[in-house]
């Protein structure tokens, strides 16, 4: 990716134009000028995508659902284990980056996977159920985050399994075993991504540890590209509904 692309793209972030009515609106006024650079340049940006997807079980004639999926680029940590799948509903409100993700769809002749616009606190899929749901860096893109997970938790089968992968900040007084961010870093942050219509919050991953039997969970600090010294806290959780 060009020098005058990441530019382009981060003139996009730092000097966002958000505008609309609806969810749907705003996320393509964001979206709508780096659509075609968005996989480059977030490559370097959303940390621990492929780790989840790669790690996160795949059953057999299983049906998926990736909530906020974009361009749909996250399936191709899937590797192998794509065919292996009945159906994947990759869900998206921007109709920007799932065009995107329809040409990708169509150049990887992948049969099995659906295109879908709508909104991912109320999506269901056709056969009412899911194995799996994924969000990947979509949950902080909407101001609901909690019924979009309520939303997953009524559609995942039991034994079927959540995976989020997120920026976020930690509660004033987290759990013992989980990071404990400084109230500098919690409110600077939140700051940081509110411009631009991304909500971090220190909820989600003590909802996800208290409604799924934890799998995997890590916590750590993305590296931003051309501002090595920004860190921001993501995590990546697996869990399993009972």
């Amino acid at each position: 990716m060009s020098f005058l692309n990441n530019l382009r793209v981060y003139s996009k972030i730092l000097f966002p134009r958000i505008s609309g009515c609806t969810p749907a609106e705003r996320l393509e006024s964001f979206y709508s000028g780096q659509a075609e650079f968005f996989d480059d340049f977030r490559k370097g940006m959303l940390h621990g995508r492929e780790e989840l997807m790669r790690a996160i079980p795949v059953p057999k004639d299983g049906i998926w659902v990736d909530m906020g999926g974009g361009t749909g680029n996250n399936l191709h940590y899937l590797g192998d284990k794509l065919k292996d799948l009945r159906r994947i509903y990759l869900v998206d409100l921007c109709a920007s980056l799932l065009s995107v993700a329809r040409q990708r769809v169509e150049k990887m002749k992948w049969r099995n996977v659906e295109i879908i616009k709508a909104d991912i606190t109320s999506y269901k899929p056709p056969e009412e159920y899911a194995d799996v749901v994924t969000f990947s860096y979509s949950l902080s893109m909407v101001s609901n985050w909690l019924a979009a997970l309520n939303n997953a938790e009524i559609i995942l089968q039991p034994g079927g399994f959540v995976g989020v992968v997120d920026y976020y900040i930690s509660q004033k007084h987290p759990a013992a075993d989980n990071e404990r961010h400084s109230w500098v870093s919690r409110q600077f942050w939140a700051y940081f991504f509110k411009h631009c219509d991304v909500h971090l919050s220190p909820d989600q991953l003590p909802y996800l540890c208290s409604n799924y039997e934890k799998q995997h969970l890590f916590e750590g600090r993305a590296r931003i590209p051309y501002f090595p010294w920004l860190k921001p806290p993501y995590f990546r959780f697996i869990g399993r509904k009972l």
